[in-house]
C-alpha cells in the first residue's frame, strides 16, 4: 500500500497521543500528589515528634539515674545552686552530676572555688550537653546572660524595640543552654536576693535528701522541661546579678504547663499537650497541661501541707 499524506497524519497523531498528557490529566495528577502529601506530611511530622519525645524521656532518665547515684555516694541530692567564695556567681545542681553523667573530664575542668565567668571556665561555658537538651526544642548552644536592669545602670549595649523604645542590655557572661531545670517548688525563686526558701527538691545553698520526700518519691517532681523561648536556662551556673538568674537553673509550678500567661520560672515544652517530668524514684512521665493546678503544685512539694 502506498504511503499517503493521510497515513502520515494518522501516524503523527498517534505519536503525539503516546508521548503527552492533557491539561486535565496533569491537573488530576497534581491534585492526587497534593492529597497524598497532605496525608503523609502530618503523619511524618507526628512520627518525628514521637521519636523526639522518646529521646527526651531517655535524657531525663539518665539525669534521674545520675541523681540516684549521687544520693548513694553522698547521701543527698545536689544543691540547687551554690555560690562560689565571692558570693557573686553560683554553680547549678547539674554541675555536681557531671561525674555521674559520663562527663568526668568536664567535671575536672570546673573549679568550684572560682567564679562561673572565670577564664578557667571558658570551655565549660561553651559546652552544650546533649543529655540536658530536649530534641523537640529549638535551642542555641549558648546564650548571653544580661544584667538585671536597674535605675542608674550604665548602658553598654542598647537594643531598640519598634525603633522607639531603647532597652539597656548589659552582658554579663555566655552560658551553655539546657532544657531541664530542677524543681524549686511552688514559690518563684528569683523574687529577690537571696532567694526565698523553696518547698521543692533544689534550693539555694541548701541540701535535700530523698528521705525528705514526705509525699513519696514516686509522687514528687524533681526535674522538668522548659523551652528556650520562655527563658534560656543552663546547666552550669549564673551571675546572681543576671536577669532572672535563679530561673535559669530551677523552675516552679506557678501557672501551669505551657500556660501563655506563665512566669518565666514555669515549666513548658514543645511537645503537644504537656511536658515530661522526672520524679523522685527515677521514672519519667508526660504530664498533661490540663492537670489540676492544685495537684500539679502538690507534686512539686517535698512536704505534705
Amino acid at each position: 500500500m502506498p504511503f499517503t499524506s493521510t497515513n502520515k497524519s494518522i501516524q503523527c497523531k498517534l505519536s503525539v497521543n503516546r508521548h503527552g498528557l492533557t491539561v486535565l490529566e496533569l491537573l488530576v495528577t497534581l491534585s492526587m500528589i497534593g492529597v497524598l502529601l497532605a496525608l503523609l506530611l502530618p503523619a511524618m511530622g507526628a512520627a518525628r515528634e514521637s521519636a523526639r519525645r522518646v529521646q527526651c524521656v531517655e535524657h531525663l532518665r539518665e539525669v534521674g539515674l545520675a541523681l540516684q547515684n549521687h544520693d548513694i555516694a553522698l547521701n543527698h541530692l545536689p544543691i540547687g545552686w551554690k555560690f562560689d567564695p565571692s558570693n557573686r556567681t553560683a554553680f547549678g545542681w547539674a554541675v555536681r552530676l557531671l561525674p555521674y553523667l559520663e562527663q568526668p573530664a568536664l567535671a575536672e575542668q570546673i573549679k568550684l572555688d572560682k567564679a562561673v565567668d572565670d577564664p578557667v571556665h571558658a570551655l565549660a561555658r561553651r559546652t552544650s550537653l546533649e543529655v540536658m537538651l530536649c530534641p523537640s526544642d529549638i535551642t542555641d548552644p549558648t546564650f548571653i546572660l544580661f544584667k538585671e536592669v536597674e535605675v542608674g545602670d550604665e548602658v553598654e549595649t542598647t537594643a531598640t524595640v519598634s525603633n522607639t523604645t531603647a532597652t539597656p542590655l548589659i552582658p554579663l557572661t555566655e552560658l551553655p543552654t539546657a532544657n531541664y531545670v530542677g524543681v524549686f517548688g511552688t514559690i518563684e525563686p528569683d523574687d529577690h536576693v537571696p532567694a526565698p526558701i523553696g518547698d521543692g527538691a533544689f534550693l539555694e545553698n541548701r541540701v535535700t535528701r530523698f528521705r525528705d520526700f514526705q509525699r513519696g518519691l514516686s509522687q514528687t517532681f524533681v526535674v522538668g522541661e522548659r523551652t528556650m523561648a520562655q527563658v534560656p536556662s543552663t546547666w552550669l551556673g549564673v551571675d546572681i546579678h543576671g536577669e532572672d538568674a535563679a530561673a535559669r537553673i530551677v523552675g516552679a509550678t506557678l501557672e501551669g504547663i505551657n500556660n501563655p500567661l506563665a512566669d518565666e520560672c514555669d515549666f513548658s515544652s514543645r511537645h503537644p499537650g504537656g511536658a515530661s517530668f522526672l520524679w523522685g524514684d527515677g521514672h519519667v512521665s508526660f504530664v498533661s497541661q490540663q492537670i489540676d493546678l492544685i495537684e500539679y503544685r502538690r507534686s512539686s512539694q517535698l512536704r505534705v501541707h
